[in-house]
């Protein structure tokens, strides 16, 4: 790979590369489990239950078509269930299934091994905690 080219690479364009080559990675080393992007999915709503569609759209900036597909397909093969919330009868809360609570520890420990080989330590935690900072007010931004 010929370094030289991205040294003047705009701050996005490297972000963009990490969740790409992350994911990447997760899928070569969980290529068993047949998820592709999936997998970044099923972990946020994981980590947050009862999280809905609209959280999913404003989270990843997908469309509301593409989440809608997504969250149908992790349905389908039984990652996902929703429920009607019952403060908004119009809309669905998510949460993952018994299938996908079994595999999330799978997915956290290649992550953390893509972590390592990266070369995040601990001593970047403060560095992860900008970043989120910097992307909740992106988020912000664009919303208003």
């Amino acid at each position: 790979m010929d370094e030289e080219i991205f040294e003047n690479a705009p701050f996005i364009a490297w972000i963009h590369n990490l969740s790409k080559s992350q994911l990447k990675y997760l899928n070569s080393r969980l290529n068993d489990l047949d998820l592709g992007h999936e997998i970044k999915y099923i972990m946020m709503i994981y980590e947050n239950p009862n999280s809905s569609q609209d959280d999913l759209v404003n989270f990843s900036g997908q469309s509301k078509g593409n989440i809608a597909k997504i969250v149908k397909k992790l349905e389908d093969r039984g990652y996902v269930e929703r429920k009607v919330n019952p403060n908004n009868r119009r809309k669905y809360m998510l949460k993952t299934t018994s299938k996908a609570n079994d595999i999330v520890p799978k997915i956290r420990k290649v992550s953390k091994e893509w972590e390592i080989e990266v070369g995040l330590t601990p001593d970047d935690d403060e560095l992860k905690q900008r970043i989120k900072e910097i992307s909740i007010n992106s988020m912000k931004l664009v919303g208003e």
